[in-house]
């Protein structure tokens, strides 16, 4: 009998509701282990992740067609929401804006995807958040209407 093979990777990147900075950079490498922690629990494989004080990439390599991304995407910001609300990290209720971007790639681009958001913090010295997301969608010729994206202030 016949075994199915996958492997998909994809790049996500989801923002702080109301866009705050709130993801201090003294905290980043503890949500970046509690979301590898959620992502290896769902034995998929994190390839990069970044969390800029206002939004987050995240490059996964899927290996099953088990699961759906909006699945996926619901519960790791509903449990890292979750981390950050009892740890206590804001005055008030942590929440990430509604929606995410999911960009797929292919093998060959690995490398080029982990340095791009490895580097991040050089990044944005050059180019919004915006502007990188608005270059993300028309780069994949995603068609979008502006009231449905993330909430962008002047940044």
């Amino acid at each position: 009998m016949a075994n199915t093979y996958i492997q998909i990777y994809i790049q996500f990147i989801f923002a702080v509701q109301g866009r705050q900075n709130l993801i201090h950079s003294s905290k980043r490498e503890d949500l970046h282990k509690y979301i590898s922690g959620i992502i290896k629990y769902k034995n998929q494989k994190l390839l990069a992740i970044y969390a800029n004080p206002d939004h987050i990439h995240l490059f996964v390599g899927f290996n099953s067609l088990n699961f759906k991304i909006s699945d996926f995407m619901r519960e790791i910001k509903a449990n890292s929401s979750r981390f950050i609300n009892e740890e206590k990290w804001v005055n008030g209720k942590f929440n990430w804006q509604e929606g995410y971007g999911a960009f797929s790639y292919s093998k060959s681009q690995i490398n080029k995807v982990v340095n791009y958001i490895l580097n991040q913090e050089e990044h944005h010295k050059k180019k919004s958040f915006k502007e990188e997301y608005l270059d993300l969608l028309n780069k994949f010729e995603i068609q979008y209407e502006e009231k449905y994206l993330f909430e962008f202030y002047n940044d």
